[in-house]
């Protein structure tokens, strides 16, 4: 049995303050935008790439920041990414230009890839009890999870009441006190380390294939999905990573070894994660427009209103999740985590101008909050089911990149859809639209038709994602006592009943 670290308490909270940072830092630059937008003279059609820099830097990357995790050591990557994301965030602050500001947004993205997957291989390791472990990873979900709406509150006082260039400041001490105490506190379990040789094949296909991917949905959000180079973006991609897995399967030391995502468990864990991000991620987007343009919230009120499903989120993973992941198999908290989580989408397809917040969208985002929150906690316990130490912080990289995947696909997805819907409903309409009240009025109720046939999606996406979790994850409910080190022989999968070894990622949004 290995032996229990006395300090792990102590550095859940570093860990959990550097994934907060990561989070914050995803919507925290939405709201600032505009104004930086304006002083730096970023033109409307390179606007985007604030935030597409850091998504494909990020994305990306996130493999190769896994495996230099496993070969570094989880403890150094981690505070290695910690300054690193501070540094970055220092020049976009101080951004001069569009040139610096973009540097300073793909550097985020690039020591991000450091920071997720070590922070979350290293403190899967360093709790081995499995009620322990259930109930640090709770807490841990929980502040991730809110990490987007606090986002949007911070985002908005301080760009309102300071400048946006505290939106990046603000990432500095964040960094510099989990550093600090990541260097002090964290005690990382010997023998963990993977020190064969780099994949330089792999890194390179890996990397090109998932930029290509994600920035193909990226483009098809703005330039439609029959434009040229989004067409040869998808082409291109599917060569590469088609080219990755063959390169994969033939190299010694390969950087993702194929057997952590041919097991049934896991497979089912990163196809069932990605498409509930999909979901995720048209919501936040449509929610955030709905609120903003059609009932006229400021960023800070938007920000507030997206508390009931954070509040949905913590109770899920806190007081349902860890509470019944060690008394029940995961598929029997994923599947109708799931559900209900489709249920509360269900309630938003009903949105129309008028809608009340009490009456529709704070219930709707309950429900959502305690389905993502219940179902997220078992199914990240899985993430790296029966994987060698040597390969965990890979494993967890495989994780957030099929969310980061999944997200750009919601974006663009949904957007599309959206928009599609939307100009239907306005074709239709505006012949009737005579005055210019009237056609601001078509115009309002075309957004809010376009939001709602997106989330039908949504709703239809969540029950394929509890479908997924209820046929491929078989696996039983964990041992209730310490969770030893898996050797090689534990890569065969693990039955019903087994003791896991279990490491937990957290979503990256």
């Amino acid at each position: 049995m290995p032996e229990t670290d006395p300090r792990r308490w102590k550095a859940l909270v570093f860990i959990a303050l550097a994934q907060l940072m990561v989070v914050l830092d995803a919507t925290i630059v939405n709201i600032a935008l505009p104004s930086a937008q304006q002083d730096l003279g970023i033109s409307d059609g390179n606007r985007q790439w604030v935030i597409t820099a850091y998504a494909l830097a990020f994305g990306g990357l996130l493999l190769f920041g896994g495996r230099i995790a496993d070969l570094w050591g989880r403890k150094r990557t981690f505070v290695v990414g910690l300054i690193g994301f501070a540094a970055a965030s220092a020049l976009g602050g101080a951004a001069t230009g569009e040139a610096m500001m973009l540097g300073a947004r793909a550097l985020q993205g690039a020591f991000g890839a450091l920071l997720a997957p070590a922070a979350l291989s290293l403190l899967a390791v360093m709790f081995t009890d499995t009620k322990e472990r259930a109930k640090a990873f709770g807490i841990y979900g929980a502040i991730a999870g809110g990490g987007g709406a606090v986002g949007l509150i911070l985002g908005g006082f301080l760009t309102e009441y300071l400048d946006w260039r505290w939106t990046f400041f603000v990432n500095i001490p964040f960094a510099i006190v989990a550093a600090a105490g990541a260097y002090f506190v964290i005690r990382e379990p010997a023998g963990g380390r993977n020190r064969s040789p780099l994949d330089i094949p792999g890194v390179v296909l890996s990397t090109l294939g998932l930029v290509a991917l994600v920035y193909g949905f990226t483009r098809a959000e703005s330039e439609g999905w029959s434009d040229a180079t989004t067409i040869g973006m998808f082409v291109g991609s599917v060569v590469l990573l088609a080219a990755f897995v063959l390169t994969e399967a033939r190299v010694k030391s390969p950087l993702l070894p194929l057997r952590v995502l041919t097991e049934r468990n896991r497979g089912g864990v990163y196809l069932s994660l990605g498409l509930a991000v999909i979901s995720m991620f048209g919501l936040f987007l449509f929610l955030t427009y709905y609120l903003q343009i059609v009932k006229g919230y400021s960023p800070v009120k938007t920000g507030f209103a997206f508390l009931p499903m954070i509040a949905g989120m913590i109770v899920g993973s806190t007081q349902i999740g860890t509470r019944l992941m060690t008394r029940v198999p995961p598929r029997l908290l994923m599947a109708p985590g799931f559900l209900t989580a489709a249920v509360g989408m269900l309630l938003l397809t009903q949105l129309e101008i008028g809608t009340s917040y009490a009456g529709l969208i704070l219930p709707a985002q309950l429900l959502l909050g305690l389905g993502m929150g219940t179902a997220f906690m078992p199914a990240m316990s899985l993430a790296t089911h029966g994987v060698d130490p040597q390969d965990a912080g890979v494993a967890s990289a495989m994780v957030n990149t099929s969310q980061q995947v999944g997200g750009a696909i919601g974006t663009a997805l949904l957007n599309t859809i959206a928009a599609s819907a939307t100009t239907a409903f306005v074709a239709d309409h505006a012949a009737g639209a005579t005055t210019p009240a009237a056609q601001k009025l078509i115009q309002l109720q075309g957004m809010v038709e376009g939001y709602a046939a997106a989330i039908w999606w949504a709703v239809g996406i969540l029950v394929v994602s509890a479908v997924i979790a209820a046929t491929f994850i078989t696996t039983g409910k964990p041992g209730a006592g310490a969770v030893a080190a898996s050797g090689s022989g534990s890569r065969s999968g693990l039955g019903e009943g087994a003791e896991d070894e279990v490491k937990i990622p957290v979503i990256v949004h």
